[in-house]
Order: structure tokens, then C-alpha cells, then sequence
């Protein structure tokens, strides 16, 4: 296996709305910052993947329009995934260990403020059974919060403090959308309450990825990939037990999560109640210091968030906060599709 690192990110300022803002206005200032950081051009990069959603957008093939903050000229090396890029970062992980690329630019964006994402959501269920009910984002995910609830794993008070943790934690981050003491509210589906849930708005993120010698020569403090791993659920939320992530867990041991300990987590849990899951099944005790950024209780844009997750994650290791952390990154309902990545920094290495 070929060492790859994150060797920069960069992210947007996370807005409730941006309508003045196209995709390619929203990214050209995050990539030119991503690549100003390493000094690479455009032509030095090996492969570029990026991570959209058409549904967001409102059109078939919308991320061929966001190409163009890349640049047309010179030709590139370039895929997609329509999924968060979270998952665009594990297939340029893949395309440097071939050998086909020693550098990679990842990319992600979401802007969720044309349409009404709870029921833009809708269209990732099951189209048979669950779908043709319209059960929106956020009422699933209150199903998930009750039955953490009738099995004693969690209180409504104790979800507060996780949005309020979450929170404060981003007053330190100049992106986040919400920071500080936000009200808990009313129930907008019971047992969440408007503080348990993400914000809704738009936003960008980008990393560089690179392999060995490249990387150590492109930052002082590579963020190591030493692991990563992507598992998923059964598509049928009837079969499975929502108080817990098989899926999570599996995919943070193929990622030797669980080898040695790890001091930061960004965990990608839009909803308080998802926070409580992803605890028990990743082994995070009270020693690990999680989001430390706000997560995605502070800023979640659709398809960025869990790149975001790992951007953060690495940014800590670059600035020397973080040895080891664990970076996590989810997508569908109620936790269906979980990612995990370790990342390290160079004298965790030696």
C-alpha cells in the first residue's frame, strides 16, 4: 500500500443561502485556496474527483457545470460521485494507490437553499415501500432518536447537550453557519426538537491528496491516511435496529480504528441523536475530543459535510492539535451508508 495524506483543505463560509452564487462562483475561491496552499497548478494535478447531487441542483449531469471551476485547459484525469465527497476522496485514495496518479483534488458541494430538502431527501428511500409515503429526513431521523430513547440510550436533555456542545465548540470555527448558544426551540418532530437538527444551507470544501515523498514535500505536516473503509446498511429501515451502526463499526475496524486509541473524532451526525450512535458503535469515550470544528450541527451542506469531516480532521493534524484522529462520513437515511477514515500525523508514523 502506497502512503497518502491530505496534504490541504479549504472550505466555503457556510450560508443559509447563496442566490447570487452559482456551483462554479461557490467553488472557484475553495479551490484556488486548496491549490495556492500547495503551490500546485492545475496541469500538476493526477486525477480531480468530485462529489454532487444532481437531485439538489435540479438537473441531470449539473456537476459537468462545475467542471468549469476547475478549468477547461489542460485536459484532466477526472470522475464523479453522486455522493458526498467524502466517498469522491476514498475513490482518488484508490485511483493514487494504482499508481495512476502520485497527486489527487477532491472536491464536494451542495447547495441545498432552490428546494425543500426534506422531501429532496424522499428520493434516496426504498421506491416501493417507503418512499410513495414521503417520509421526510427529519422524521426518520426522530424514529431513530425514539428508539434511542426506549432503550435508555439517551434522554431529550442529553440530546440538547450535544447540539449545545456541538455549537459552542464552533464559536472557533470562522465557517460554521451556527455557532453559540442556540435555543433548543420547539419539537419539530418529537422527539427532535429545532436545535437536534442541521442547519440547512450551502457551502464547498476541497482537499489535496498526496502519496510519500510529494506529500512530505507538499506540507510540513501530512495528514497520513492510515486507514479508510466504507460499509453500508440494508436499504429497508424495517430490518434494521436503529440504536445501533454495524456498519460504522465495521468500517472504523477495517480502518484500524480500533488498533490504538484516537484523540479527535469529526463525526458527520446531522442530528444529536445520530452523535449518540455513532459513539457507542465507534468506541469514542469522553477522553476523545469530538467535532472539536462544531460538526454538522454547525454547517452541513449537503454532500460537502463529510468531506468536511475529514478536511477538519486533517486540518488539526496539519496545524499539530491532533496525532491521531478519526474522520467519519455518512449518507442516507438513519446512518445507511457510513465511511471512516484514520488519519495521522507524521510522528505517529515514525
Amino acid at each position: 500500500m502506497r502512503d497518502v495524506a491530505i496534504v490541504a483543505f479549504a472550505q466555503s463560509a457556510h450560508r443559509r443561502r447563496t442566490d447570487e452564487l452559482s456551483e462554479v462562483d461557490l467553488l472557484m475561491p475553495v479551490l484556488h485556496e486548496v491549490l495556492g496552499a500547495t503551490g500546485l497548478k492545475a496541469n500538476e494535478i493526477g486525477f480531480t474527483c468530485s462529489g454532487s447531487a444532481d437531485y439538489l441542483a435540479g438537473r441531470a449531469f449539473s456537476f459537468t457545470m462545475a467542471l468549469d471551476g476547475v478549468g477547461a485547459h489542460p485536459p484532466i484525469s477526472e470522475s464523479h460521485v453522486e455522493m458526498d465527497g467524502a466517498w469522491a476522496l476514498y475513490e482518488a485514495w484508490v485511483k493514487i494507490q494504482t499508481g495512476e496518479a502520485d497527486t489527487a483534488l477532491v472536491y464536494s458541494y451542495g447547495k441545498s437553499s432552490p428546494g425543500r430538502v426534506r422531501d429532496v431527501l424522499t428520493r434516496q428511500l426504498d421506491p416501493y415501500y417507503l418512499a410513495p409515503l414521503w417520509p421526510d429526513s427529519v422524521a426518520l431521523a426522530a424514529l431513530q432518536a425514539q428508539a434511542l430513547i426506549d432503550a435508555g440510550d439517551t434522554e431529550e436533555g442529553a440530546l440538547a447537550e450535544i447540539g449545545a456542545r456541538n455549537r459552542t465548540a464552533a464559536v472557533d470555527n470562522p465557517y460554521a453557519q451556527l455557532t453559540g448558544d442556540v435555543p433548543a426551540g420547539e419539537h419539530l418532530v418529537h422527539p427532535l426538537r429545532t436545535g437536534d437538527c442541521p442547519p440547512i444551507g450551502d457551502g464547498a470544501a476541497a482537499v489535496v491528496l498526496a502519496a510519500g515523498d510529494t506529500a512530505r514535500a507538499l506540507c510540513e505536516r501530512p495528514a497520513w491516511i492510515r486507514g479508510i473503509d466504507h460499509r453500508i446498511e440494508a436499504h429497508s429501515l424495517g430490518v434494521r435496529d436503529l440504536t445501533d451502526s454495524p456498519s460504522a463499526r465495521l468500517a472504523a475496524e477495517r480502518a484500524g480504528a480500533f488498533e490504538r486509541p484516537v484523540d479527535t473524532a469529526e463525526l458527520h451526525a446531522p442530528f444529536t441523536s445520530q452523535e449518540v450512535v455513532l459513539r457507542k458503535a465507534l468506541g469514542l469515550g469522553d477522553e476523545v475530543c469530538v467535532n472539536p470544528s462544531g460538526g454538522a450541527l454547525a454547517a452541513n451542506p449537503i454532500m460537502a459535510a463529510g468531506l468536511i469531516r475529514l478536511g477538519e480532521a486533517a486540518a488539526r493534524i496539519h496545524r499539530g492539535e491532533s496525532d491521531r484522529a478519526l474522520a467519519h462520513a455518512t449518507s442516507g437515511p438513519c446512518l445507511q451508508q457510513n465511511l471512516v477514515a484514520v488519519l495521522e500525523g507524521e510522528s505517529a508514523h515514525e
